[in-house]
C-alpha cells in the first residue's frame, strides 16, 4: 500500500493520472520544468517540485533529480504516465533501489518488452505469431540483403530498442537498402544508443490493431479488447477507435488470447498493450509490445466502461484484479482524435505559440483529456498534443457523427490544429466504411 504518488509527467497524462489517484483517496506530487511553470496539473496536487529547466533531458528525463523529488516530497510511489521514463528500465531499477513503488511493471519484463528484437522473440517462445525476421547487433550489408532475398521485398528495417516511430525505414529493393541501412544505424544510435537492428516481412497492406492488457501481483491476466490504430502519419497514430472494424468477435478472441499467453509467459503485471499487424486475410503477427499505459487508452475505457488506470494503480498496490476476463464486454462504439498543435496543410508542422480561444465541445457521450486553457503557452519544447477528443456511440456510425458534431463544437484560435483534418477524414468514404491501412493516408487519403 501506498499514500502518496509523484506523477512523473506532464501534459494531459499528469492530468488522468491525478484524477485517478484522487478517486483512490492517493494524495499526489505534481513534478515541472521550469518552461511548464503554468501547468494546469500543478493547481490540483498536493505538493509540486520542480526537477529542472525546460530540456527535457535535464527534467523530465533526469533519474536523479525525479527520485530526489519524491524523496523531498515524502511520495511512497511514482507513476510515469506515458512517454518519457515511463518504459526506462534505468528508473523503474532507481525506484527499486530507493524502496519507491513504480506504478509499471516489474524491470525484468520493462527490459525485455524494451527491446524489439528480444520481445519478438520471447513471444515466438510463447505461441504468439510473429512476422518471419531476423535480429543482428551487426546487421551489415550483406547480410541484410541475403535477409531481405530471403524473405522478399519489401522489408522492415526497424530499431531493436526503437518506438514512437523512430528508426524506422520500409524499403522495396535491394538498392533502396543499401541506402537505408546506415541512415537507420545512425538513427538507432543517436535516438537509443544502440545500433541493434532487426529485419522483417513487411505487410503492404496491414492494419494496426492492439490489445489492452491488465496483469496483477497474483499472476492474473486479462484482456480488454481491441484498438484499431491504423490511422498514422509517418507511423505516429492520429485516430483511434474501437473496437477495430476489421476484428470478427472470433478473431478478437484469438487475438486476446494470445496476448494473455504472451503476457502470462512474462509475468506481466501491470497495464500494457500489444500492437499487432493483421493482414488483409485476417492473420495477426506480434509487432511490440508496449509496458506502460496508452495515449489512446480512453476508447478502450468507454467500451469496456473499466478506468485503466485506476486499476493500473490498484494492481501496483497488491490488490488482485478486481474482475474476470468473462466480465470485460464491450458496448457500443468509441473513436478519439489526436488535437495536436500542428498544421496539416504545412506538411502536419508543429505550430507552438499561446492559445487564444479554448471553447470544448460537450454532450452526454463526449470527453476531453487535456491540458491546455485559454491563455497557455504551447511550449516548443514538448509534444504537439493539445487534447484527445473522445466520443461514444450506440454504434460507429453514431460514433462518427458525435465526432463530426464535437470538432465542430471545438474551437481553438492562437494556434493551429489537427482538427481541419479530421473533419476532412470523417468525410472520407473509405474511412466512413472503414477501408484503411496504416499507409493510407500517405498513400490514399491526400
Amino acid at each position: 500500500m501506498f499514500k502518496r504518488v509523484l506523477i512523473a509527467n506532464r501534459g494531459e497524462i499528469a492530468l488522468r493520472v491525478l484524477r485517478a489517484c484522487r478517486l483512490l483517496g492517493l494524495e499526489t506530487v505534481g513534478i515541472y520544468s521550469k518552461a511548464d511553470a503554468d501547468a494546469l496539473h500543478l493547481r490540483y496536487v498536493d505538493r509540486k517540485v520542480c526537477v529542472g529547466p525546460a530540456a527535457s533531458g535535464e527534467s523530465y528525463l533526469n533519474i536523479r533529480n525525479i527520485i530526489g523529488a519524491a524523496e523531498i516530497s515524502g511520495a511512497d510511489a511514482v507513476h510515469p504516465g506515458y512517454g518519457f521514463l515511463a518504459e526506462n528500465e534505468e528508473f523503474a531499477r532507481a525506484c527499486e533501489d530507493n524502496d519507491i513503488k513504480l506504478i509499471g511493471p516489474h524491470p525484468e519484463a520493462m527490459a525485455l518488452m524494451g527491446n524489439k528484437a528480444r520481445a519478438r522473440e520471447s513471444m515466438h517462445k510463447a505461441g504468439v505469431p510473429v512476422l518471419p525476421g531476423v535480429t543482428s547487433t551487426d546487421l551489415d550489408e550483406s547480410a541484410a540483403l541475403k535477409v531481405a532475398d530471403e524473405l522478399g521485398f519489401p522489408v522492415l528495417i526497424k530499431a531493436s530498442l526503437g518506438g514512437g516511430g523512430k528508426g524506422m525505414r520500409i524499403v522495396h529493393d535491394r538498392q533502396e537498402l543499401i541506402r537505408a541501412l546506415p541512415l537507420v544505424k545512425a538513427e538507432a544510435r543517436h535516438a537509443f544508443g544502440s545500433e541493434e537492428l532487426y529485419l522483417e516481412k513487411f505487410l503492404r497492406k496491414a492494419r494496426h490493431v492492439e490489445i489492452q492488457v491488465l496483469g496483477d501481483e497474483h499472476g492474473n491476466v486479462i484482456h480488454l479488447g481491441e484498438r484499431e490504430c491504423s490511422i498514422q502519419r509517418r507511423n505516429q497514430k492520429l485516430l483511434e477507435e474501437a473496437p477495430s472494424p476489421a476484428v470478427s468477435p472470433e478473431l478478437r478472441a484469438r487475438m486476446g488470447e494470445a496476448a494473455v499467453r504472451g503476457s502470462a509467459a512474462i509475468g506481466y503485471n501491470s497495464a500494457g498493450t500489444f500492437e499487432m499487424l493483421l493482414d488483409e486475410e485476417g492473420n495477426f503477427y506480434f509487432m511490440e509490445f508496449n509496458a506502460r499505459v496508452q495515449v489512446e487508452h480512453p476508447v478502450t475505457e468507454m467500451v469496456t466502461g473499466i478506468d485503466i488506470v485506476v486499476e493500473q494503480i490498484r494492481n501496483a498496490m497488491g490488490e488482485p484484479m478486481s474482475l474476470r476476463q468473462e466480465e470485460v464486454a464491450l458496448r457500443g462504439h468509441a473513436i478519439e482524435c489526436r488535437i495536436n498543435a500542428e498544421d496539416y496543410h504545412k506538411d502536419f508542422l508543429p505550430t507552438p505559440g499561446f492559445i487564444e480561444r479554448w471553447t470544448l465541445p460537450g454532450g452526454p457521450h463526449v470527453r476531453v483529456d487535456t491540458h491546455c486553457y485559454q491563455g497557455y503557452h504551447v511550449s516548443p519544447n514538448y509534444d504537439s498534443l493539445l487534447a484527445k477528443l473522445i466520443v461514444h456511440g450506440r454504434d460507429r456510425p453514431e460514433a462518427l457523427r458525435l465526432m463530426e458534431q464535437a470538432l465542430r463544437e471545438f474551437e481553438v484560435e492562437g494556434v493551429s490544429t489537427l482538427i481541419p483534418f479530421h473533419l476532412r477524414l470523417l468525410a472520407n468514404p473509405d474511412f466512413v466504411a472503414g477501408r484503411y491501412h496504416t499507409r493510407w493516408v500517405e498513400q490514399d487519403m491526400f
